[in-house]
């Protein structure tokens, strides 16, 4: 492609691992990927059979967060996985895949932005709940996260289709979204959308932690609400928990080139270990947070996970 792209395959081809290396990375990501989407999926069916659930604004929002985590996680994990059986792939799939890897990564930090509002407005505004929160507002939220994302997004693609040859989508190339989208335009799309999220989303969660933060203050006479409104500023801050880690993604490749140039030996682990901790960490987060830290939802996933052991118990040996 470019003298960028291919500058990084020089230093990749330089640090090459091992066979055995190989095939233990691809393992310890293949098994994570696993085991966080399986529960992904279990809170996905929770959700479905539960009507409980899907006429809740704050479990949509979070049903849609899971969603959107296991579509990323899958991306990533698809990208990760191609670059070492392949090495280098087909510049159209690649183009497709980090779409969909790109969009969820910038849908996150949107999403808890709004489901930090939401638990503001449950607790700040109780009576006004259930005139501002409704389903229909909700999924017009959704659309409107996935909306901003495009307009973040599809910049990148119009650019690369006006400033690349045709040649270029048959070509092959070592996946990453610097070597596809190596313009500077696109580099400064980035720096600017990341700026615009990090004010957006931060001013958001600081605003309704301060505001759950005097709700507390003035709500000490009434035991319920108080411990109402601890749950809700826990909540916002396991919301900016796990902003950080998502945040991670946008500083990523700065602690990448600090830590190779104190530790140059160790290029494909410092990878590896930043692979685990900005891609996946986060994704694990979500069901944990939100999922089964949630009295209501946990019951119900409890219920679910002893009725699918129990047909295995019934049928198992005698």
């Amino acid at each position: 492609m470019n003298s960028s792209s291919s500058g990084f395959n020089v230093s990749s081809l330089r640090y090459r691992d091992s066979f055995n290396t190989v095939v233990a990375k691809n393992v310890i990501v293949l098994t994570l990927g696993l085991i966080i989407n399986y529960i992904n999926g279990s809170l996905i069916h929770t959700f479905r059979k539960h009507q409980i659930f899907y006429v809740n604004p704050r479990y949509i929002l979070f049903i849609h967060l899971v969603v959107n985590d296991m579509i990323q996680l899958t991306s990533s994990i698809s990208l990760f996985v191609l670059s070492y059986i392949f090495y280098r792939i087909n510049v159209s799939l690649c183009c497709l895949i980090l779409i969909f890897a790109v969009f969820t990564n910038r849908n996150t930090p949107l999403n808890l932005a709004v489901m930090a509002v939401e638990c503001y407005i449950a607790i700040c505004l109780p009576l006004r709940h259930a005139e501002l929160c409704t389903i229909r507002r909700t999924y017009i939220l959704i659309a409107l996260i996935w909306a901003m994302s495009a307009v973040s997004i599809l910049p990148d693609l119009f650019i690369l289709l006006a400033t690349e040859p045709v040649e270029l989508f048959y070509s092959t190339i070592y996946c990453r979204t610097d070597n596809l989208f190596s313009h500077p335009i696109h580099l400064k799309n980035k720096e600017v959308s990341f700026l615009v999220y990090l004010v957006v989303v931060w001013l958001t969660l600081l605003y309704t932690y301060i505001k759950i933060i005097l709700a507390a203050k003035t709500a000490k006479a009434s035991e319920s609400t108080k411990g109402d409104t601890n749950k809700g500023r826990n909540t916002i801050l396991l919301h900016g928990f796990q902003l950080l880690l998502c945040m991670l993604t946008y500083v990523a490749h700065l602690i990448r080139k600090a830590l190779v140039y104190i530790f140059p030996e160790y290029y494909n682990n410092i990878n590896f270990a930043l692979y685990i901790i900005v891609q996946m960490l986060p994704r694990l987060v979500s069901p944990v947070v939100y999922g089964l830290r949630d009295n209501t939802f946990r019951q119900h996933l409890e219920k679910y996970l002893l009725c699918s052991m129990r047909p295995s118990i019934k049928h198992g040996p005698h």
